[in-house]
């Protein structure tokens, strides 16, 4: 399964270069973070990291696309020819590698080897909050907070958090 959902991560990249309307970005990369939290959680133990994960980067896309229907609202949304043809030509690589028996087999070899991967595991893995990863967390959250007083401090109040719009009488 992890490896299904890396196969599309990997085509929901390929897809991002092809792109070039700010609202398919922001799809692409709330579909990439659904991918990127399902794969961190089914490598660890809890979901817990990935679900907050997930909860601020879709806070994050929110006012991305606020700002984005705001500034780019008559756009028109249109898909090439040629990235309609590489999304069908992906979809079906992928269709035929999960299909072919040798990649069912490859999963059976993998999945018994996680299973005695999972139980070194259990005995390495460390908190989040320990002396090495805390200093890295207190940072974080640090730099998050100074990125936050500086945004206030650039915005102008009397302006509004987005762009002004002049109405000629």
């Amino acid at each position: 399964m992890k490896n299904i959902l890396i196969i599309t991560v990997m085509f929901m990249s390929w897809s991002f270069i092809l792109l070039n309307h700010p609202l398919t970005f922001g799809m692409i990369l709330l579909i990439q973070t659904f991918l990127i939290s399902m794969i961190t959680g089914m490598m660890g133990l809890s979901f817990w990291f990935s679900y907050i994960m997930f909860l601020i980067m879709v806070g994050g896309m929110l006012i991305l696309f606020i700002y984005m229907t705001s500034v780019a609202s008559n756009e028109k949304f249109e898909m090439s020819k040629m990235m309609i043809t590489i999304i069908i030509i992906m979809m079906m690589t992928i269709m035929t590698t999960l299909l072919s028996d040798q990649f069912f087999s490859y999963l059976d070899m993998k999945n018994h080897e996680m299973s005695q991967n999972n139980k070194m595991n259990l005995m390495t893995m460390t908190k989040f909050m320990s002396q090495p990863a805390s200093m890295i967390m207190t940072l974080t959250i640090f730099y998050l907070l100074i990125t936050l007083i500086m945004v206030v401090k650039i915005t102008n109040i009397q302006y509004g958090p987005l762009r002004q719009k002049f109405y000629e009488k």
